[in-house]
């Protein structure tokens, strides 16, 4: 069967096609994503690396069918279609903590032309704990502080940090299907959440997961020694009892975590600021004058946080920038346009500790 024009497209055809510019032109990198909402998120870290000498252009695997997804981006880095011009850029998932155990794994780590999140997946970026105070700002128009995120999502993490080992434990040993993903979320689902009463939820949730964690050692007396192990590498990959949340599944992250905290003190926020314009007013007109304007302003806290951006300094985001820029800088050392074998996402101590 002979092979359409659309089979060859790899990092070779885009070298020959960026050899064909002038001298003077710009060299152009494709990087593939997994869907439409990773697009805004890879052109923020690569933006950084654009110059007089090369940019990028960020897109999905494919442009003719609805495939979609990771598996889907790496099969573009099978084989020969590997370069410098083309790259993938990928969630992490779990991919990362497994360090090599699956094929998808190895895939990630030892290839020098895919780059990935570092923390679970972009989800997690947005729900950067420094940054969502101001994304409620950004919702409410009101910068008074009445709910501590940082220490909230802090304390969260050390709730869930020593159930997670176990999660990332379950599946390097091949023992998941006894204690999925799914499960574990389950597990640590903070449930009811009040603004005045944060504290119940997390007593709640520590609750749940010392009964599960209790479980796990009765069905498997022998691991403790591995788990000890596997918690010591974990940190050296960056993993900790207070970041814990960003290498949760970031589905579960932003929807049953973060997005329905935000969502409740944003609300407490647009009524004091509604109280306040009531109180205020001389008389009704003016009132009804201010809040049609206020009303007009506000947004919706879901879309803010797929909109936000102050996870850039994250000390995970900072580490992946600097990735991409050694993975550059080797680029442009290597021979006949080949990466040296870098490896930069196998195991290594993480500077930011």
């Amino acid at each position: 069967m002979s092979r359409r024009l659309k089979d060859n497209i790899n990092s070779r055809y885009f070298e020959a096609a960026n050899q064909l510019r002038s001298k003077s032109a710009r060299r152009k990198i494709i990087a593939y994503v997994e869907s439409y909402d990773d697009i805004l998120f890879w052109r923020t870290v690569l933006s950084k690396f654009e110059n007089d000498k090369r940019f990028f252009e960020v897109m999905l695997p494919s442009k003719d069918t609805l495939r979609r997804g990771k598996k889907s981006v790496l099969m573009n880095f099978i084989g020969q279609n590997v370069g410098r011009d083309m790259i993938a850029c990928v969630d992490a998932d779990y991919d990362y903590l497994l360090q090599g155990v699956t094929q998808m794994s190895r895939n990630i780590i030892d290839s020098p032309y895919v780059f990935h999140t570092y923390v679970y997946s972009i989800e997690n970026y947005q729900c950067y704990a420094e940054s969502l105070h101001n994304v409620c700002v950004m919702v409410t128009l009101n910068d008074h502080a009445i709910f501590d995120f940082v220490d909230y999502m802090r304390q969260y993490s050390e709730a869930c940090y020593p159930l997670f080992i176990w999660s990332v434990w379950m599946y390097r040993t091949g023992n998941y299907p006894r204690f999925t993903l799914t499960d574990f979320c389950k597990v640590i689902d903070p449930g009811g959440f009040n603004i005045q009463a944060a504290q119940k939820s997390i007593d709640h949730l520590r609750s749940k997961v010392g009964r599960k964690i209790h479980s796990l050692q009765q069905q498997y007396p022998g691991a403790k020694e591995s788990y000890i192990r596997l918690k010591e590498e974990l940190r050296g990959l960056g993993l900790t009892p207070a970041n814990t949340y960003l290498y949760i599944q970031g589905h579960h992250i932003f929807d049953t975590v973060v997005a329905p905290i935000a969502g409740k003190v944003c609300n407490r926020l647009r009524m004091e600021r509604e109280n306040e314009i009531y109180r205020t007013a001389v008389h009704r007109t003016q009132r009804n004058n201010e809040m049609a304007c206020y009303e007009s302003s506000l947004q919706d806290v879901r879309q803010m946080m797929k909109k936000n951006m102050g996870y850039m300094s994250c000390p995970q985001f900072i580490r992946l920038q600097e990735t991409i820029g050694k993975a550059l800088d080797e680029a442009a050392k290597g021979s006949e346009g080949q990466l040296t074998d870098s490896r930069p996402f196998t195991a290594q101590k993480d500077s930011t500790q």
